[in-house]
């Protein structure tokens, strides 16, 4: 299959490299050309808890390089999105299927807006991964991938793209309910990503913690009663022990939103827990906590690179 992935930062990586290895043709697409250069000079390096591996996916900063791909994946920070739904337009093909497997709420209607709903996939991921720098990631921790068809229904394309991850290595199960998938990932990042970047703690030192342990559960209680109010049905029964778990498997990996504020980068803070204030709202749901946790992120984003997390 030849897939195109918009975005080679950590996930992007991850996710190319893994493809490429189980020979899939696999192209990165990313605008940071020494990244770009190292993976076509060297190979993508990734580092593991078992084993380093080299592979060799092609990258490019030139969408022309491409021509059309059967899937795309977006891969970009949720403040991208619309822009990475334009390009993927000069990637497709009368059946090319577009899948969204980033963090955040509503990615998939953004990416919808552009190339149509029809040939929308999201979906999530417990894959862990951070960027070492040019050609380099660690793959931080590994579990279970969903993807389902935007409108809902299995569909034979999406069992296809779900057996070509699994064969990468990457478990994917094909799912009916795409929803509840999108939701149950924003109540693990809501519980996730802000804490450590307010922290600087790696995801599993969550876990070991009472004080980040009680925050964590406070917030995703609150992403619980507003998903509850919106009329959805989570993938998984006990929320915060969930939420707990990927962090436990994930226990090396530094969440995109403290690699984000380390590298003196905007966070996704507005399409993670910044959402769910603006959900319940929406739903007439109070949400403190999760208020709380998105103003201190945006003052982090104020401040030099040197005085952040």
């Amino acid at each position: 299959m030849k897939i195109a992935i918009i975005g080679a930062g950590a996930m992007g990586s991850l996710f190319g490299g893994r493809l490429a290895l189980a020979g899939e043709e696999v192209w990165l697409l990313d605008v940071w050309e020494e990244h770009v250069r190292a993976i076509n000079d060297k190979g993508l390096a990734i580092a593991a808890a078992d084993r380093d591996i080299v592979a060799r996916p092609k990258a490019t900063t030139r969408l022309e390089d491409i021509g059309t791909a059967e899937l795309v994946i977006v891969f970009v920070k949720s403040t991208a999105t619309a822009k990475a739904a334009e390009t993927a337009l000069s990637l497709l093909g009368p059946d090319t299927a577009v899948l969204t497997l980033q963090n955040g709420y509503g990615n998939a209607e953004a990416i919808a807006a552009a190339v149509g709903a029809g040939r929308v996939i999201a979906g999530t991921t417990a894959q862990g991964a951070t960027l070492l720098g040019p050609g380099r990631i660690m793959h931080g921790g590994s579990g279970e991938t969903h993807i389902g068809e935007l409108g809902g229904g299995l569909t034979a394309r999406l069992e296809k793209i779900a057996a070509c991850l699994t064969r990468a290595g990457i478990q994917t199960v094909a799912d009916d309910n795409v929803a509840s998938l999108i939701w149950g990932k924003l109540i693990v990042n809501v519980g996730i990503n802000a804490l450590t970047g307010i922290t600087g703690l790696k995801n599993g030192e969550l876990a070991e913690h009472d004080e980040t342990r009680q925050v964590l559960a406070l917030a995703v209680e609150e992403a619980v009663r507003v998903a509850d109010a919106a009329g959805v049905k989570l993938p998984y029964g006990d929320p915060v022990e969930k939420v707990l778990a990927v962090a436990v498997a994930t226990a090396q990996n530094r969440s995109s939103m403290l690699q984000d504020l380390s590298g003196g980068r905007m966070t996704e803070i507005e399409a993670i827990n910044g959402a769910l204030v603006r959900e319940g709202e929406r739903y007439g749901v109070a949400t403190p906590v999760n208020r709380v946790l998105t103003l201190l992120i945006k003052a982090l984003e104020k401040l030099p690179r040197e005085n952040r997390p």
